[in-house]
């Protein structure tokens, strides 16, 4: 379909507007974070919506993590077979899709608002599951997990978004990237302690409750966003709108960020998910040794969303995302098919090369769409990224029946992966290092 008057495969860089100025009145300074390097220069105001967006964030994917990582306890404690493990995975991922019931209200009635109830939604669900007597409860409260993580995780990427300086937008987004992906850190660590935690995975998942300490603290320093604050209430008027506008006006880049997403998780979600249990079962690694790994190598491997921040402001979103997301599924092949210490090094450079592109998308579903339904479009990303993952996932226990083995259907499903870096350089316009409202004006 022939792009239409608005989308054009390129967008120049026009920095002003009134945010720009707001933002060149505003003091900065920026922070050495060791080996993630040095910060772009935020105001105090930046700097707020950036530490709270990446709190939340780390939380979020705490949960995500220890749902893989414990994956073998738990299903041996919830006596869960085999055959129904990836179909279990798929349901409980497809909670994300409740978030788009959520985030259309952030177009409405503001930005802070929903983060702080989203933060509260998300950490009570994910205690729950610690007291889950059941299989059954279980993924009812990962389902309820995963539509106010959804929707978190959305709302603080758009707020970082619409704040930040369009020099420095993808290096401050893969930032965020980066360290929200500390709470698969955070994850590992605990996992490996699994056996002397009283009451092994459970009690990893009760550490859930520590975001609500910090609710009261967010709810006096977040700041609503100035672009939705300059917005009339006419144009955001009624719920409904979003949802409408958004496939009405860019129906191209909606369909393109579609299709990106799909690919990408429907080949990433099972190599993700079974990976932890591959270690253990093929390479007969423990508990101890997994964590050590995504400890370790995964320090290493986040830095791929900060370093593919700073070249997509530097070189452009398009080539450098086709070029990452590209070299990670290939990477992905070798890891299940390789023997011995090789899959090491290359789960390093698949999680390099995976959170770099991970980046660079969070970057484009923030960018490609006007702000009245801006969280509303990131939603939409993220649904489809997890309606992909989910169908992925489904697929795995589908293929486990007719190879026999997990292994052999993850690398079937990781060749669909490759149609993603297609799309994105075939079709994708260039945004970098220019303003929000000239790459989507409202129409």
């Amino acid at each position: 379909m022939p792009p239409g008057p608005r989308e054009t495969e390129s967008v120049s860089a026009e920095p002003g507007g009134a945010h720009a100025q707001a933002n060149a009145a505003e003091p900065r300074r920026s922070i050495h974070l060791g080996i993630l390097g040095r910060t772009p220069e935020f105001t105090p105001r930046q700097w707020r919506v950036f530490l709270i967006g990446a709190t939340a964030g780390f939380f979020d994917n705490y949960d995500t993590a220890l749902l893989s990582l414990a994956l073998r306890q738990i299903q041996a404690s919830l006596r869960i077979a085999e055959a129904r493990l990836g179909a279990i995975l798929s349901l409980i991922r497809l909670g994300y899709i409740l978030s788009f019931m959520l985030t259309p209200i952030a177009d409405v009635f503001g930005r802070r608002r929903l983060l702080l109830y989203t933060i509260v939604g998300y950490t009570l669900f994910t205690a729950l599951s610690a007291i889950a007597p059941g299989e059954r409860s279980f993924v009812i409260f990962q389902i309820g997990a995963r539509a106010f993580a959804g929707a978190e995780a959305t709302i603080a990427l758009v707020i970082l978004a619409e704040e930040v300086d369009a020099g420095v937008r993808g290096w401050a987004i893969g930032l965020l990237t980066a360290l929200s992906l500390t709470g698969y850190g955070l994850a590992a660590l605990a996992f490996g302690a699994i056996r002397i935690i009283p009451y092994g995975w459970r009690g990893l998942y009760s550490l859930a409750l520590i975001p609500l300490a910090v609710i009261i603290p967010l709810r006096r320093t977040l700041p609503e966003s100035r672009r939705f604050e300059r917005e009339s209430a006419t144009e955001r008027a009624g719920l409904m709108r979003p949802l409408g506008e958004l496939a009405r006006v860019y129906p191209r880049r909606l369909g393109m960020m579609l299709a990106v997403q799909v690919l990408r998780n429907l080949g990433s979600a099972s190599a993700g998910a079974f990976f932890p249990k591959y270690l253990q079962e093929v390479h007969r690694w423990t508990p101890a040794g997994v964590s050590k790994l995504f400890v370790l190598g995964g320090g290493i491997g986040i830095l791929g969303s900060v370093i593919a921040g700073r070249l997509s402001d530097r070189y452009g979103r398009r080539t450098t995302g086709a070029i990452f997301m590209l070299m990670a599924p290939l990477l992905t092949l070798w890891i299940y098919s390789a023997a011995g210490a090789s899959v090491v090094p290359a789960w390093i450079l698949e999680l390099f090369f995976d959170s770099a592109s991970w980046a660079i998308v969070n970057s484009y579903s923030a960018e490609l769409f006007p702000t009245s339904y801006r969280s509303t479009a990131a939603s939409a990303a993220s649904i489809a990224g997890t309606t992909g993952g989910a169908l992925g996932l489904f697929m795995e226990s589908v293929l486990y029946r007719w190879t026999g083995s997990p292994w052999s259907a993850i690398r079937i499903l990781t060749l669909l992966w490759l149609g993603a870096p297609i799309v994105l350089f075939a079709f994708f316009p260039e945004t970098a290092s220019a303003e929000l409202e000239t790459i989507s004006p409202a129409i």
